[in-house]
């Protein structure tokens, strides 16, 4: 089973009605042949948290219904990188998936905050206006079920194990890694994991804008469950179109059996001297 993925690496802008037009203009440009779309993280606020409460709308506003027209304008699936959500005066960093008549199939909350200060490097803390998810979210579609989650959530290895065994055969992932993360975990991260889950995954990243204080890495990506990339981009603006054979995914599993020969009866149990 075939199916071509087109994943929009795009300039983050600070005015919404220009991030509508900006991803208007892009989704335009894809072939007819494209089953799924996808954004990146934060794709229609700049990254800083000072601004997530400044953007935040709620479920059905403005950038919502955006993306619900587009995709139902366009007839493919749209994994809508993620925006600041407002929910009874909590803000989250949330990402919506609607399906080809532009009605709303997911929804996934970031579940890790990314809290992080790496020695002469990158300096960051979400919590400071955002609040947390607290479920693993795998949907359907006519391909079969895929998982999703944002940026960081993926570095940890229970998300992607947890959506594996939960039947997902592709995992989509919004993301912003920046030029500290990016250059030393980016395709190692989503190599493992679908290597690991025996999975395909899409990680999308806005493109890279020098004069904004979080620099993106670029490089949107796929990876197949042998651990290969597929597709990378470098950091520009662009659109990435990827054909996959989702086939791919039984037969790995079926040659290399690691989800069938999983212990879970021992993992909880620890090893002591004898």
């Amino acid at each position: 089973m075939k199916v071509k993925i087109a994943q929009i690496q795009l300039m983050v802008q600070e005015n919404l009605e220009d991030s509508i037009r900006n991803i208007e203009q892009l989704a335009n440009q894809i072939d007819n042949d494209v089953d799924f779309i996808m954004f990146p993280e934060m794709f229609a606020c700049p990254y800083k948290t000072s601004n997530f409460p400044v953007y935040a709308e709620k479920q059905g506003e403005k950038i919502f219904r955006a993306c619900s027209n587009l995709a139902k304008h366009t007839k493919k699936y749209l994994i809508a990188g993620s925006m600041p959500e407002l929910d009874e005066g909590n803000i989250y960093n949330t990402s919506y998936v609607f399906d080809r008549n532009g009605e709303l199939i997911a929804k996934h909350r970031k579940v890790h905050l990314f809290d992080i200060d790496v020695k002469n490097g990158q300096r960051f803390k979400e919590s400071d206006t955002l609040s947390a998810g607290d479920k693993i979210t795998v949907f359907d579609t006519e391909y079969g079920k895929c998982g999703l989650c944002i940026c960081y959530d993926y570095r940890f290895p229970e998300m992607g194990r947890r959506m594996a065994l939960a039947g997902a055969k592709m995992i989509f992932v919004p993301a912003a890694f920046n030029m500290t993360t990016g250059p030393a975990h980016w395709e190692l991260m989503f190599r493992s994991q679908s290597l690991n889950n025996q999975v395909f995954s899409v990680g999308t990243s806005p493109a890279r804008d020098e004069g904004y204080s979080y620099v993106a890495y670029g490089h949107s990506i796929v990876t197949n469950p042998w651990g290969e990339i597929v597709g990378q981009m470098d950091e520009k603006e662009g659109i990435q179109v990827t054909e996959i054979e989702l086939d791919e995914v039984e037969e790995i599993r079926e040659q290399l059996p690691l989800l069938r020969h999983r212990r879970s009866e021992i993992y909880h149990k620890m090893c002591t001297a004898q």
